[in-house]
């Protein structure tokens, strides 16, 4: 099937390269500086499955209509190119691949809800250049349906064809999953204050320990509100539950344990990424939907909401939070 994939991050660059190496017909759509460069170099690919390089086709812009349009923009970035495309893509199954809650009903606002296929990407990838990425590590790439009990004919299809590049898994309550992936994420807020890899920022326990208590203060949220949280591959809901129920410096000890050792190479998280390449993040929607959730329901986030407006502080003035200075603004949440 005809494949363009919107964004050529860390993500999409990632995708789009495995799938072009399978012979699947793809391209991308990027930001200028990565259209010429990938143009001119190739896009480069190094990590956990050695060093390659693919002759993937780019556009600044979608130039036909594709059978499967794979989202690897962020969720900031959805509205604006589905309106501008909205001609070339109304019979398009549409893959959304972001972080969070809200990409899929981004898209049924202007797309009917049988063209949406919802996904969680639980590999790990780092944009470091345009057209150079790095897999950081293996992961499932999971497809469900987030409007709807069953699995649609859209699923099996595209878990057909992306089977041959990635481990793909169907979920039949995707968006149990998609609500444990934001606590997956919620830490990134953390390197991104710091301006560090994650390696670095949670070799500190102490820094660890904000990470229990951001967990700690959405799962509280989670749980008043009735909503059902669905293990992962490789990540059950017993990480999170298991942490949270330890006194708070052992449970940053182990946190501490296995954040140092995720990767070899460094790992960034996606927020810092974006705000390293200039961009906004999607803090919004990873801690941002904790705080969300606590105002519509009159309930409290406060250590979220400082760590979202932590990451807009930095994203505003491009200056980094010191780790004394991320203590200090995180010491009344953690007694």
């Amino acid at each position: 099937m005809k494949i363009a994939v919107i964004g050529a991050g860390a993500i999409g660059s990632l995708v789009a390269g495995y799938l072009k190496l399978k012979g699947e017909d793809v391209y991308l759509v990027g930001r200028p500086a990565t259209v010429k460069a990938i143009k001119e170099n190739g896009l480069k690919i190094s990590g956990c499955r050695g060093e390659f390089k693919a002759s993937v086709d780019i556009y600044e812009m979608l130039v036909s209509s594709p059978k499967l349009l794979i989202l690897a923009t962020k969720t900031q970035d959805i509205n604006q190119f589905l309106r501008d495309n909205l001609s070339l893509i109304k019979d398009s199954i549409i893959l959304t691949t972001q972080n969070g809650v809200q990409a899929d009903n981004i898209v049924a606002k202007v797309l009917p809800k049988k063209n949406i296929v919802s996904s969680i990407i639980m590999f790990g990838a780092t944009y470091l250049d345009p057209g150079k990425v790095v897999h950081n590590f293996e992961g499932s790439w999971i497809l469900g349906n987030i409007f709807g009990q069953g699995t649609n004919t859209n699923t099996i299809s595209l878990s057909l064809s992306l089977n041959k590049s990635f481990n793909i898994m169907i979920s039949e309550d995707i968006l149990g999953m998609k609500y444990l992936k934001i606590f997956v994420n919620a830490n990134n807020c953390i390197p991104a204050i710091l301006g560090v890899s994650m390696q670095e920022a949670f070799c500190d326990p102490e820094v660890s320990r904000i990470s229990i208590a951001i967990w700690k203060e959405g799962f509280d949220i989670i749980d008043k509100l009735g909503i059902k949280l669905t293990s992962l591959p490789g990540f059950p809901i017993e990480n999170i539950t298991k942490l949270i129920a330890l006194a708070p410096q052992e449970a940053a000890q182990v946190f501490s344990g296995i954040m140092t050792k995720l990767s070899k190479d460094p790992l960034y998280g996606s927020i810092l990424q974006s705000i390293k390449r200039g961009r906004s993040s999607e803090i919004d929607y990873l801690n941002g939907e904790f705080v969300s959730l606590a105002k519509q329901n009159k309930l409290e986030a406060d250590l979220n909401k400082k760590m979202v407006e932590m990451v807009h502080t930095v994203e505003q003035n491009g200056k980094f939070f010191s780790k004394a200075e991320l203590l200090a603004a995180t010491k009344e949440f953690l007694n």
